[in-house]
């Protein structure tokens, strides 16, 4: 009788042990998942930028007749995109906090962009001293 206590209080160690352990391996699966996501979204919004800025200078430097409309994707978690003169600022919201980041053109962008989830499709306009930027439905 005795040894058979013993045996279910050694299981019942073992089974705490591994519940631990098994807990400890999900929540740090959590945790990188969270971090691979907000990676994955910082470089979703750095591609947005770089091929607006790409068209933008392109438009500009072509001349002032130059229009081109772009499609690009922008991801969820935008809080805020923000045209500042030579500056395409984004905030993105992330696991770990606000997220702030300017890219920076060599020409002055003018115009809003809407900050919601999806593709954009984006007129670019050059004028004499900046592009236009103007999102059509």
């Amino acid at each position: 009788m005795k040894r058979s206590g013993q045996v279910g209080v050694e299981y019942m160690i073992i089974i705490g042990f591994v519940t631990i352990a098994i807990m400890s391996i999900l929540v740090l699966a959590y945790f990188y998942s969270n971090e691979i996501k907000d990676r994955i979204r910082l470089n979703q919004v750095e591609n947005f930028a770089a091929q607006l800025v790409s068209s933008a200078e392109s438009d500009f430097f072509q001349g002032e007749p130059s229009k081109t409309t772009v499609r690009l994707y922008l991801p969820e978690g935008i809080e805020a995109v923000t045209l500042d003169q030579y500056n395409l600022i984004i905030t993105t919201r992330t696991s770990s906090g606000q997220n702030i980041r300017a890219f920076s053109s060599d020409v002055i962008l003018n115009g809003t962009i809407s900050s919601g989830e999806g593709i954009k499709k984006l007129a670019l306009e050059a004028k004499p001293t900046y592009v236009q930027i103007s999102q059509v439905s």
